[in-house]
């Protein structure tokens, strides 16, 4: 468990460091004011710059998704290197103005992969670049009345995960390792996330069929294992011995809450979580964890750059695709002890190959929205 400990303390020193590395949050941030209300005509391009903007390298789940955005990089015959990397450190403000800075720089020139950071940000991010008659597919988050095909072809496509039913399979894993009773507490992510709306409704979800099960508090962490570190602290010394089990919206904010509860001598509190970053399977495969919700970030990262990629270049017509390829699920898949091994063995100590051509290979259909 010496990793946690040790993600805890470098975590912040890192995410510094990483955020050095945004190429264009550094610079030229008042050039980006002359793409404000200019429509740039739509056009391809043979050779366009490759980006993903996202919130933090040292996240296991991001760090994934940029892994899979280098793996198709290099299947274009590039270096890893070649894709430009915005970090924007969980700022909508600075996630904006790095996109608007690259598309200053580079014009139509631009496939842009991008988590908007929050719901409300995407639609500038997507008027910034269909502005600049550039390319953008987006995953996570956006609201409701955002379509890509309202857009043309410069919004290419928007992935996200459905998140409600399998937040609710961790949770019926978790009350069933309480034996059905006592004291819960959920932890969440930003509360404008859509994933972090979603994996609380499949918490809530799940309750409704325990009714021995006490909801304690529910309270965001950001999806910061720092700040879930905290608030677990701070649970466990307003309900105590009360608290018999605890359900995460993410892997990262787990590390954090099991330190917290380390601290306090619990050893065997049973914990479940989200995204099946590589060490909470191993925490999984080792009976550190209950469960965890794979996502496949991997495959996420790569195919999210290619269609943004393959559209700038016009090997596709975005408009000419059905709606449920412009707005779909991405795969998921719950992770308990049972097979935590033989997934480790088959997604995590190696990456499958894949064909980034194949842009809808692993897609769950089209995104439903509530009435």
């Amino acid at each position: 468990m010496s990793f946690i400990k040790n993600y805890i303390e470098h975590q912040t020193l890192n995410r510094r460091n990483l955020l050095l590395l945004s190429a264009w949050g550094l610079c030229g941030a008042a050039a980006s004011s002359s793409l404000i209300g200019r429509q740039a005509a739509a056009a391809t391009s043979p050779d366009p710059k490759i980006c993903w903007s996202y919130r933090d390298r040292t996240n296991p789940f991001w760090n994934s998704i940029v892994a899979g955005g280098e793996a198709f990089v290099r299947s274009l015959g590039r270096q890893s290197g070649d894709l430009i990397n915005l970090i924007n450190g969980g700022s909508s403000e600075k996630s904006l103005s790095d996109i608007q800075s690259l598309l200053s720089r580079y014009g139509s020139g631009v496939a842009l992969a991008v988590d908007p950071n929050d719901m409300p940000n995407c639609r500038p991010v997507v008027e910034a670049v269909s502005h600049a008659g550039a390319y953008v597919s987006t995953i996570w988050n956006k609201t409701d009345d955002l379509h890509p095909w309202d857009f043309g072809d410069n919004y290419v496509s928007h992935m996200t995960w459905s998140d409600v039913g399998p937040s609710e399979q961790t949770a019926r894993v978790l009350f069933d390792a309480m034996g059905g009773k006592g004291g819960v507490v959920h932890l969440g992510g930003i509360a404008s996330n859509n994933p972090a709306i979603e994996r609380q409704q499949g918490f809530k979800n799940a309750l409704k069929a325990y009714p021995n099960i006490q909801l304690l508090a529910i309270q965001a962490a950001d999806w910061d294992t720092q700040k879930a570190n905290q608030v677990m602290s701070g649970f466990l010394t307003r309900y105590g011995d009360a608290i018999k089990g605890v359900h995460c919206a993410s892997d990262t904010m787990a590390y954090g809450v099991i330190e917290a509860l380390r601290a306090e001598g619990i050893e065997n509190m049973p914990v479940v979580s989200y995204d099946g970053n590589p060490q909470a399977i191993e925490m999984i495969a080792k009976g550190k964890l209950l469960a965890t919700v794979f996502t496949n970030a991997y495959w996420a990262g790569g195919i999210t750059a290619s269609l943004a990629y393959y559209a700038a270049t016009g090997a596709f017509k975005p408009s000419a695709e059905p709606r449920e390829h412009r707005e779909f699920y991405g795969p998921t898949a719950v992770i308990t002890t049972k097979d935590a091994q033989e997934f480790k063995t088959k997604y995590i100590d190696t990456n499958p190959e894949y064909n980034w051509k194949d842009f809808w290979s692993l897609a769950k259909g089209p995104i439903r929205y509530k009435s």
